[in-house]
């Protein structure tokens, strides 16, 4: 499946509309999801670890009754998304993309965000696969295969993580939107490796019990789809909040800041190339555009000296895991997590005044600007071969996550949508701003997707 299946992909709107109008059934729609999913030429297999066929199935039955009853729970009911193996579904092993997990016991109930999507209708088809416990932005999974991204399949490139096959559900049409979670990037990451669209909320909006942390302090779960429309009728629904008509902003007037510290260094050449054409192209239209010093964004990285938090909290939470199945773990994750115990409790405590200062002073520095903007990744998705040295790996996996970890670190919200032109490799613009500002993201991100796709 290429770029091309995404540029007449229905969104989620449009398959409102037609199981409306009479035009699908919900059923249909499930049963062309999961022959993409069994296509032996397709990337199905290293896309999902669990296919749940019966229970879509039958989920899409029961919504199709609801819909000719006039009872159906929502306009999305009967549409068939992607949950990532972090999330509990009740009755079903959480393995979190690992080995590890195999033998604990079934969800006795679904995570609140899986039982927020059931409850308007959305029919769960299966688990994606992800990079072992979430630790990683680049995709790869040594259990279960590292499905392929979008660019040059032939070739085999990464698909980004750690929701790497969320991404490729959504790209493939394996799936119409996917649950996944971000940490340091990993909705957005995927997205912008594969030319679709991934939002990271406020993560106070929505609730994190029912998944597998990575780190309490940066974990948010949020949507990858094919339209910020898409994603933002996702997020209300994994808020708890109403669904909200989307008003896409008019690009002019815009106050835009291009955040020059950090976020703009050692960028791959085509990457600087697409994002400073879609900046000309807002500039075109009236959008107001700054470059600002973040210094603030400097004091990021030696907070992460010892692993930051991530490292001290996922260590807290695998360490008897890790020394009871250590050897199953995937090494490059085992060793991430292990970080964690080089940090004692006066390292970590540390932590907790410093980024409370980095959010206050960030938030003064950028709130006359409606947004930050930003290239999601420093670069373009590497090759699959190439990450078997683990010094590419790492140096890649740090590049990857630069500028998405930003907002984590300062409680932001943010998006990001695809810029490049057709036979570019896939790039990733990246609106953000202070936490609690979703919907303004949204408004913004709606009035300019289109104009600023390649």
């Amino acid at each position: 499946m290429s770029n091309d299946f995404h540029q007449t992909a229905p969104t989620l709107a449009s398959l409102a509309a037609d199981l409306a109008a009479g035009r699908t059934t919900s059923r249909k729609l499930v049963e062309a999801c999961l022959a993409k999913i069994a296509d032996p030429n397709g990337e199905g297999e290293r896309t999902f670890i669990h296919v749940d066929k019966d229970a879509a199935l039958a989920a899409a039955d029961a919504m199709d009754a609801l819909r000719k009853a006039n009872a159906a729970p929502s306009r999305f009911a009967g549409i068939p998304i992607s949950v990532k193996d972090l999330f509990d579904i009740k009755g079903q092993v959480t393995r979190a993309g690992s080995r590890a997990l195999d033998d604990s016991a079934p969800a006795d109930a679904d995570a609140p965000t899986v039982a927020r999507l059931r409850r308007a209708g959305f029919v769960v088809i299966g688990r994606t696969n992800m990079v072992e416990f979430a630790y990683s932005g680049i995709g790869t999974n040594p259990h279960y295969g590292t499905p392929k991204g979008a660019w040059k399949r032939e070739v085999g490139h990464v698909p980004g993580g750690s929701s790497s096959g969320a991404a490729i559900s959504v790209l493939d049409g394996m799936a119409h939107a996917a649950l996944g979670t971000d940490t340091g990037g990993s909705c957005r990451i995927p997205a912008a490796f594969n030319g679709i669209v991934g939002y990271k909320p406020t993560q106070r909006r929505v609730p994190l019990d029912g998944a597998v942390p990575l780190s309490f302090t940066l974990d948010s779960i949020g949507p990858l789809a094919r339209s910020v429309a898409c994603c933002a009728a996702m997020d209300a629904v994994l808020a708890g909040e109403p669904e909200f008509e989307l008003t896409p902003r008019p690009i002019k007037g815009m106050r835009l800041a291009v955040p020059t510290t950090m976020a703009m260094d050692d960028l791959d050449p085509v990457v600087a190339t697409a994002f400073e054409r879609a900046l000309k192209k807002l500039a075109d239209k009236g959008a107001i555009i700054e470059r600002i010093e973040v210094p603030e964004f400097n004091d990021i990285a030696p907070m992460s000296t010892k692993g930051g938090f991530t490292a001290a909290e996922s260590y807290a939470w695998h360490r008897y895991l890790l020394a009871s199945k250590g050897d199953v773990y995937d090494p490059r994750v085992a060793l991430r997590i292990q970080r964690g115990e080089t940090q004692n409790a006066a390292d970590y405590l540390d932590l907790l005044p410093m980024r409370r200062s980095l959010i206050a002073r960030t938030e003064k520095r950028i709130a006359p600007y409606d947004a930050l903007v930003l290239p999601t990744c420093a670069i373009t998705p590497p090759s699959i071969a190439d990450m078997a040295d683990d010094k590419v790996f790492s140096k890649q996996n740090l590049m990857a996550l630069r500028n998405c970890t930003l907002i984590n670190m300062i409680d932001g919200c943010a998006i990001s949508l695809p810029i490049h032109a057709k036979d570019e490799a896939p790039v990733g613009l990246m609106l953000a701003a202070a936490g609690c500002s979703d919907r303004r993201i949204f408004e913004l991100a709606a009035g300019m997707e289109t104009l600023v796709r390649g």
